[in-house]
Order: C-alpha cells, then structure tokens, then sequence
C-alpha cells in the first residue's frame, strides 16, 4: 500500500486543507517510510459535517444491513491481513510473528463480534407500558493510540458503526498508516459515504479540534490519563458523551499457593509483549516474602531470554522516557536484576527486558505507568497487604491473581479496584467488556457493553 496524501472524507480521498505533513518513522532502524498529511481543524470541521450528512440515513439503516457491512469489513480484513501485520511492524515495530497473531488477528475477532452483535441486539425492548428504543448516540469523534495501532480503531469503529453512529477518526500519528489502510478495507467493504471519515494529524491540533468540535455528540478517546483529563473537561463543558481508555499500573498477585514458575513466567512475558506498550501490562508483580528470592530468580532468568525477542519502542522520545524510569528506579533503590537503562543496541529506539527487586510501593517505577519492558517486583507479608498495595495506586484497568485453588484466586479479585482480572492465566476475550476503574478511565470497550457506549435510550409511554 503507498501512503494517501489526503484525508478519507465523505467516501473519497481529497486534498488536506494545509500543506505539513507528517514523516512515518521504522522506530526499528530509523528510517522514513511514509508521510501523510497533518490535517488541521478545517479538515477536522469537514469530515464532522460529512458524518453529520451521513448520520439520518446510516442511523436509519436496518441492523442486519449495518451487520452485513461489518462482516464484509471483517472479510476484507482477513483478506489483508498479511499486509495489516507487514504495515504494523514498520510503523510500530512490532516483530512480525507478534503482529499475525495480535496486532492483525484480535481486530479481525472484533469485528466479526460486531457483525453478529448488530444482527442480534435488541434496539427496542418492552418495560411495563413503555418501548425503550436504544438509539445511536450520533457523530462520533474517536481519537487512537500507537501500540496497538488496528485494534484500538476497530474496538472504537465497529460498536459505533454497529450501534448506526457516523465516525471521524483521528489516529496517532506514529501508526497513521494502519489507519490509512483501515480506511481503505471500510471503502471496500461497501460501508456508505460519510459513515467513516478518517483525519490524519497531531494530537493538539487535529485531536483538540475533534474533541472540542460542537458536531461531535461522544468523544471516544485511548492515551495517557493527563490528555484524558483535558478531553474530559472539554466534554464536560459541552455536556457531551465521552469515553476514556486511559493509563494502567496493573498488579500481578502471586499468592504462596500458586505454581510460582508459571505465575512469574507469563508475568514476565505479559509485561514484555508489544515491548511493554500495553496500557493493562501486569507491570507489577506481588510475592509473598517466603517466596520472593526464588521469584526474582525466575524472572530475571525468563527476561534474560527475551533477548533480543522484543521489538523496539515506538519512538526516540519514549525510549528516552522509558530509560529515565529505569535510571530512576535505580536512584530511588531499587535493585536491577535484569536489563537497565544501556540501550541494547546501537540503532533504533531499543530499550533492554528489564526487571527490579526491591521495590517498595512508594518508589516512582511502582506508581507511574513506564509504558516500556519494565517490571517491578513486591513483597507482601500476608493477603490483606498484598490487597493494599495491589489496590494502592490511582489506576485500575487490569491485574491478574494466582493462586492453587481458582476460588481463593477469584475470592481475590473481587476486592481489586480494577475493570479486569485474569485468574491464573485467563485468555483475553474480545467479548469481554475492558476498561477501568479509578484514574484507568470512563465506560467500556469490547463486547456488549462496547456496543452500549454508543446508544442513548428514548422511552415511550403507553
């Protein structure tokens, strides 16, 4: 695929209203290996009013026809999605195995969930005397990250589409490639025009102009909590809808019945996938004190096997931010056992598997998402300290509990402050409703609880 040089508006690629652009950089080795253009708030205010003209009609379209498109969608997906894994390892620099079995495969799952969601979802239900009609919530102003540059669309998209909102996506502009052939597939997929519009650009222009745009009825938006707070505010003066994906400092709770070997195992590998660039990473792991030498063992062991198995971060800027975490934890006395702030190599914006001991729960690398290949180990005396620290920072998205019997491990979970909880290496499932407690953000992802987010309800009385 060659990069557009315009926007996908009203079902066409056209010309960007200005004439900067932005360079597509392989964080792997530097190079440039696209550009797309850096669209400005009249390029936001012309894709808006194409959604708004496109909303009654995509509104009024039957569910199993908007069910059709999303399949159709899915198909073409599945058709490219070779190339869809090839694209997310240059812009991302995701190893290619990885990006088959994730960046391209998990998408694809989601979409099709939608498909079968749209044809199945109840939009008029009986309650007493009245019908409640669950309507679309309207234009949708979606706003994406860069580390999981497909998924995070999809997760935004296909609910919005389904639920018969019209949509303007704003992509991060690390990953805008992904987005330009995501517009592409929707094309192809028959999806009408104005349904799907896409506005490539930077976060404080093109994004502010989407969140604050009066034509946007629900700002959907997944980043770091402090431009969170700033779209929530704007939402906020404008009484509109937003949702909010935000930051993650997710525990994981090894409790002394576990099979230690596996628990720190997949904890180590959770935190080094996507190269630590997961906002629900388990980034901090909990041990009872009879079992926290031998945990520190393993782990370090198992990250000195990553090696070079993981894929460089996104960009210089946050290989330098995730070393600065690094170089902190070590002055804050923290013990390395693993990695470090050397970078691996010498090009591309590598950053080495990293492990520390001795953590406490008030150092920084214990209480601030580091978004890099960094893990944290604790100690904890009993259940209910380890609970404490568990629940002892502003964030709540994910976490994992081990433990010998699945109901001590589920007993647990339940008194986490958090929106997911994997028990004993419970598998992600796409139909799962993710997002967060606390700081970790506002509604839900995925599933029917997804769909939802986009539907506002209108009951009549009889």
């Amino acid at each position: 695929m060659k990069a557009h040089d315009g926007m996908y508006i009203d079902g066409a690629w056209r010309d960007a209203d200005g004439r900067d652009a932005i360079d597509v950089v392989n964080p792997a080795d530097g190079q440039v290996i696209g550009q797309v253009p850096a669209g400005t708030a009249l390029d936001v205010d012309t894709a808006v009013r194409a959604a708004r003209a496109a909303l009654p009609g995509w509104s009024a379209t039957p569910p199993a026809e908007r069910a059709a498109r999303l399949s159709a969608l899915r198909d073409v997906l599945v058709a490219r999605k070779d190339e869809i894994a090839e694209m997310i390892t240059a812009e991302l620099g995701s190893p290619l195995k990885f990006s088959q079995a994730v960046h391209a495969a998990a998408p694809i799952a989601v979409a099709g969930s939608y498909a079968e969601l749209a044809a199945t979802y109840a939009f008029e239900e009986k309650v007493g005397n009245s019908v409640v009609h669950h309507e679309p919530i309207g234009v949708v102003g979606a706003i994406t990250p860069w580390n999981y540059p497909l998924h995070q669309i999809v997760a935004k998209v296909a609910p919005a589409l389904a639920a018969g909102c019209t949509i303007v996506l704003k992509p991060a502009e690390d990953t805008p490639l992904t987005a330009q052939l995501f517009a592409e597939a929707v094309h192809e997929a028959g999806v009408p025009a104005g349904v799907f519009n896409l506005v490539t650009g930077l976060g404080p222009v093109a994004g502010q102009a989407l969140a604050e745009h009066p034509g946007v009825d629900l700002v959907s938006f997944t980043g770091s909590t402090a431009v969170g707070r700033r779209i929530g505010a704007a939402a906020g003066a404008a009484v509109k809808r937003v949702a909010l994906e935000l930051g993650g400092k997710s525990a994981n709770v090894i409790l002394p019945s576990a099979d230690l070997a596996k628990a720190v195992n997949v904890g180590v590998a959770n935190v080094m996938s996507n190269s630590g660039q997961t906002c629900s990473a388990w980034t901090r792991m909990l041990v009872h004190r009879d079992q926290y030498d031998e945990a520190v063992a393993l782990a370090a062991e198992a990250a000195a096997k990553y090696g070079d198995r993981i894929g460089p971060l996104v960009n210089a800027k946050q290989q330098e931010r995730v070393r600065g975490y690094i170089e902190k934890g070590v002055a804050e006395g923290a013990r390395l056992v693993a990695g470090g702030p050397e970078a691996p190599r010498e090009e591309g914006c590598y950053v080495s598997p990293t492990v520390f001991a001795d953590v406490t729960e008030d150092m920084t690398i214990a209480q601030e998402e580091i978004f890099g290949p960094v893990l944290s180990i604790l100690r904890y005396d009993d259940e209910e300290e380890a609970l404490r620290i568990a629940n002892g920072t502003v964030y709540g998205l994910a976490g994992a509990v081990w433990a010998g019997d699945e109901a001590e491990a589920v007993a647990f979970a339940r008194r986490m402050d958090t929106g997911q909880v994997d028990i004993n290496g419970g598998r992600f499932n796409p139909l799962a409703p993710f997002g967060g407690y606390k700081q970790s953000g506002v509604g839900r992802e995925l599933g029917l609880h997804g769909l939802t987010e986009y539907l506002q309800t209108k009951s009549l009385q009889f």
